[in-house]
């Protein structure tokens, strides 16, 4: 089965008609799209109260992502905690989403790790403390600095150790600008899930310091560079059960228009909320 969503549902400016207040506005998207990717829980923690309640807002056969806080990815690199430490607020994060879980509703704990989580012994102890921590759950990793996958030595390597430790491989669609950016490789590593999170393209404010997630990932993208993860797509699912591929150009309306535009090259048929041709 292939899903396409958004990375969070709170910003599509004017996909909300007016009049919806904040607190329906998930309900409103899941009668569009039946994904999403719940990103606010990188910036704060989550508690187990919102997570029901996102739960209970949303179709039996809707499904989230839950972004893993940025504690748990090294990205306050400054201050990354005691391995036990660790373990345990991530075990805390793993309980603060569980009934989101026991809804039938978490498809996967995302942990996107920065540019300075570079391939070699130290993250791979991490990752398998991260999998000894989490027995239980389906954990997506993605990567950001260019080592893992610079050749297709590093590319075998890193593949092989996400299917050894049964991880889902995020494959990712950005600018590909510096060490701080992955290519795109196409391949599964689980074959329950694979995912595909679509950034955009725009490399000038890849790394650019930005008020907000929309003006950094500010794009939107065209006909063409869509229908071209069309057959990436159907090639993964050959490889697992289930694909679910995220767009993450979160400016304006940008990742709702171009997620429901590659929803109907996919020939899914998803409700189209503005009526008529997007393209």
């Amino acid at each position: 089965m292939i899903r396409i969503g958004t990375c969070a549902w709170t910003d599509h400016t004017g996909f909300y008609p007016r009049g919806v207040a904040p607190t329906a506005r998930l309900a409103y998207y899941a009668r569009f799209f039946p994904l999403v990717e719940v990103d606010s829980t990188f910036y704060h923690p989550p508690s187990a109260r919102n997570c029901a309640l996102w739960a209970e807002r949303t179709p039996a056969e809707f499904r989230f992502h839950v972004k893993a806080h940025r504690t748990l990815t090294w990205h306050d690199r400054a201050a990354i905690p005691e391995p036990a430490a660790l373990r345990t607020l991530t075990r805390q994060f793993a309980k603060a989403v569980e009934p989101m879980r026991q809804a039938g509703k978490l498809v996967a704990l995302h942990f996107q790790f920065p540019p300075w989580f570079q391939r070699g012994a130290e993250a791979w102890d991490y990752l398998a403390a991260l999998r000894d921590t989490l027995p239980d759950h389906r954990l997506a990793i993605e990567f950001r600095h260019r080592g893992w996958f610079q050749d297709q030595e590093c590319s075998a390597q890193t593949l092989d150790v996400l299917r050894r430790g049964d991880f889902v491989h995020t494959i990712c669609d950005e600018p590909q600008v510096g060490s701080g950016s992955v290519p795109a490789v196409v391949a599964a590593t689980n074959p329950e899930l694979v995912i595909v999170r679509l950034h955009g393209r725009n490399a000038q404010t890849w790394y650019k310091p930005a008020a907000t997630t929309g003006e950094r990932f500010r794009y939107r993208y065209n006909e063409d560079e869509l229908r071209a993860w069309v057959e990436p797509a159907r090639t993964l699912g050959a490889q697992a059960a289930d694909v679910h591929v995220l767009m993450n150009n979160n400016h304006e309306d940008s990742a709702v228009r171009n997620a429901y535009e590659l929803a109907a090259f996919l020939g899914l048929a998803y409700p189209n909320p503005w009526g008529g041709t997007l393209l």
